[in-house]
């Protein structure tokens, strides 16, 4: 998993450490000292942390105007033990949706592994939003999982969103593209 970059070819129309509106504003991010990590293994310190053992982001892209942002996820979703919707949602969601972001495009293809437990975290953020919650690319033992608690009912995934090429895409036209995948379906 060290070798597992965040999606860095974007960086020259957005970085996160550059956005003031950020979490991670103005880090400084090493290529050499590792300090995050999914049980026993490393992650590349790209990877930022929003207070889950199993679960780091990466803020790829924002568009403040637009109200909308995408965010790459690498690790284990687990709400069983480490309730990490919880995390998620208090520390890096409601902050977002405080700058004025509305529509969610959660690139999941590093999640390896997604425990659910209740809806209610996933429900408000839908009801705190006016737009949507999109997950993109998961896997499918995680797609099963989240099946298993109905989470259509609150976020969009699965179909045609489980087959994006998003980084052939640019950002501003991501929202577009999975808006219109979503409704053909």
């Amino acid at each position: 998993m060290h070798n597992i970059e965040p999606f860095y070819l974007w960086r020259d129309i957005y970085s996160s450490d550059q956005d003031p509106n950020a979490l991670n504003f103005e880090n400084e991010y090493s290529e050499f000292h590792y300090t995050n990590k999914v049980y026993n293994y490393l992650l590349h310190p790209q990877w930022d942390n929003f207070g889950s053992d199993t679960l780091f982001y990466k803020l790829l892209y924002v568009d403040y105007e637009e109200a909308f942002c995408v965010i790459e996820l690498i690790g284990e979703w687990n709400d069983t033990i480490n309730n990490d919707i919880m995390l998620l949602k208090t520390e890096l969601i409601d902050h977002l949706i405080d700058c004025g972001i509305d529509n969610f495009m959660i690139i999941m293809e590093n999640v390896l592994n997604f425990h659910s437990s209740e809806d209610d975290y996933y429900h408000e953020w839908k009801d705190d939003i006016d737009g949507n919650i999109y997950f993109i690319n998961a896997l499918p033992h995680v797609l099963d999982e989240m099946d298993s608690i109905n989470l259509k009912l609150a976020v969009s995934y699965g179909d045609r969103l489980n087959d994006i090429n998003w980084r052939s895409t640019k950002p501003d036209l991501l929202l577009d593209l999975l808006e219109t995948r979503y409704l053909d379906i």
